[in-house]
């Protein structure tokens, strides 16, 4: 029994670390500053008004009180995974710490919604509030776990020395950050990323990998995935029975993916306009290959956002060669309130954060992984400080967080670029903003358009990705919304008995907002994926023979998949 719960408790800690992996967005130009200015707001309120400081003081005090006399009945919520144990109810001590905790939790919440803020200033002052709130909680502690301390009996005090241990290799081997992974089990082209493919094309910023058809015949145009630039590519291919390649090997599609080399401080000048012009040559290869005129693209997160600017360009150069366009849990139109730590954001914290990067050349991976997870604390920090410090036990051996942690750099000029498109709205203006060498409109691009969210998606929520489908001058345009969170809403292949994802019932032009087209959807059990794959096999032109060999005369096969770029050390 308690090995089927710690087994469970693993399980939880994957599925939620899944929810939560990096993205690339406004969040790389919050500054420090940032969330100095945030805990200023906080002091200015509370000086402006000591009375009602003092008023909330005295509920709590209150609460305290009773907590004292046993007569407290505050008790945590059921769902909050942290007081799930039966000591948070029948032990007095434990219950007794849980109700102080709650009492502060309560106070504080109390009084950020008496505090007189805007939506804006609210949602900066409620997200700094969370993290102190989750840095307090008595489950972070061995004082104030139980089922820590249980673990720490039940071992006889090996979990001690093991969580110890744990914490001296990450502060060693892991620049202080907790692990979310353990990275052992796997290894690349063994028993993660093994379909078979080759190098075709390589270049100092990117490789282009073609993947072996499965099927005697293949449709005539080609699929290439423009992957995101902090992460590598092989997220298409973790595992076989959760491999986007090979789903679209076995359907016949004739498969190419993008790998972004990882960039050095040297390489920190290439900015949005090389990654562009890298997308545009990696489209004549993939034609040149196939002997096709058209090139389906499919793109998620920050590639989608690159793809977005790349149909642009061409569209602006009277360029046809994108036949349709996939985006997956990709966000076009930002607004501050989308996310609560998006509030942190403010026009000196881009300026200090361009900056940095500037004179860094690259914002490292580390950095990067670092903060992002400092915005998810509870999900990303103390989750696996429980896991792998307090109970002693190695963090979850998981591809999608084995991927995850193998983050890539990020140029200074790339981000700048990305800082520019969320600063300027620029897929929403009509050649307003200049990017890429030339004006940015999206109402000029007319592929045929499939746009994916996910429902519990915090990092890209559904209803910022679903405004996309307002932006294109596209007359096709199908919005799929997945049962699940980030990487989860893409990574969610047949066989999964939980798996749903809604659509419009009637066809047509889609309605202006996400809410007007969610009264118009149909629940459809299973995955996304066979429905994702009829629609693009009805716009991938006639089957043809397999071709025996990849590459061609001109692009001949270097090495393996998944090619050299993913394994490269900076």
């Amino acid at each position: 029994m308690k090995g089927d719960r710690m087994a469970e408790g693993t399980v939880k800690l994957e599925n939620e670390a899944a929810q939560s992996t990096n993205a690339l967005g406004p969040l790389i130009g919050v500054a420090r500053e940032d969330f100095v200015g945030a805990v200023a707001l906080l002091l200015r309120e509370t000086a402006s008004d000591p009375n009602r400081l003092f008023r909330h003081a005295k509920s709590v005090t209150e609460d305290m009180v009773k907590i004292m006399t046993g007569k407290s009945e505050l008790a945590p919520d059921p769902k909050d995974k942290r007081f799930q144990d039966p000591a948070w109810q029948f032990n007095p001590f434990f219950r007794a710490g849980a109700q102080y905790y709650l009492a502060v939790q309560n106070g504080m919440r109390g009084w950020l919604e008496d505090l007189e803020l805007d939506e804006l200033e609210r949602n900066r002052a409620n997200f700094i509030a969370n993290i102190i709130l989750d840095g307090i909680a008595p489950t972070n502690t061995l004082a104030g776990n139980p089922i820590a301390q249980k673990q720490l009996i039940n071992s006889g005090g090996l979990s001690l020395i093991k969580g110890l241990q744990n914490a001296y290799n990450d502060l060693v081997n892991n620049k202080g950050m907790v692990s979310q992974v353990d990275k052992r089990p796997f290894k690349l082209g063994e028993n993660i990323a093994t379909s078979k493919g080759s190098v075709v094309y390589r270049t100092e910023m990117f490789e282009l990998v073609q993947y072996a058809p499965t099927t005697d015949e293949v449709y005539e145009i080609p699929q290439l995935t423009i992957p995101p630039q902090i992460n590598k590519m092989y997220i298409n291919d973790l595992s076989p029975e959760k491999s986007i390649i090979k789903w679209q090997v076995d359907n016949g599609l004739q498969t190419f993916v993008i790998s972004w080399r990882n960039p050095s401080k040297e390489q920190g000048h290439w900015d949005i306009a090389d990654y562009i012009a890298s997308c545009e040559e990696a489209l004549e290869v993939v034609s040149q290959i196939t002997g096709s005129k058209k090139v389906n693209v499919s793109a998620g997160c920050s590639g989608g956002q690159t793809a977005s600017v790349l149909a642009s360009k061409l569209a602006a150069k009277e360029n046809d060669i994108i036949g349709t366009l996939t985006l997956m849990v990709c966000v076009l139109h930002p607004k501050p309130t989308d996310i609560e730590a998006g509030s942190l954001v403010s026009e000196n914290g881009m300026r200090l954060a361009r900056q940095r990067a500037a004179k860094q050349g690259v914002i490292k991976a580390d950095d990067l992984a670092r903060g992002f997870a400092w915005l998810r604390p509870n999900d990303l920090i103390w989750n696996y400080v429980i896991n792998n410090y307090l109970l002693g036990m190695d963090p979850p051996a998981f591809d999608v967080l084995y991927w995850n942690a193998d983050a890539t750099n990020l140029s200074a000029s790339l981000m700048g670029d990305f800082l520019t498109l969320f600063e300027t709205l620029a897929f929403t203006k009509k050649g307003e903003v200049e990017m890429a060498d030339h004006k940015i409109d999206l109402s000029k691009v007319t592929s045929d358009m499939f746009i994916l969210g996910g429902v519990t998606d915090h990092i890209t929520p559904w209803k910022a990705t679903y405004r996309s489908t307002q932006l294109f001058g596209s007359k096709d345009v199908t919005y799929v919304l997945s049962q699940s969170g980030h990487m989860q809403a893409i990574l969610n292949p047949p066989g999964n008995p939980k798996a749903k994802y809604f659509v419009q019932k009637k066809k047509g032009k889609l309605p202006a907002t996400a809410d007007e087209w969610l009264q118009g959807t149909e629940e459809i059990k299973g995955s996304w994926w066979p429905f994702w794959m009829e629609w693009i096999q009805e716009r991938s032109g006639d089957k043809k023979a397999a071709p025996k060999k990849l590459g061609s005369t001109k692009h001949k096969p270097l090495d393996p998949a998944p090619g050299l770029y993913v394994v490269e050390e900076v």
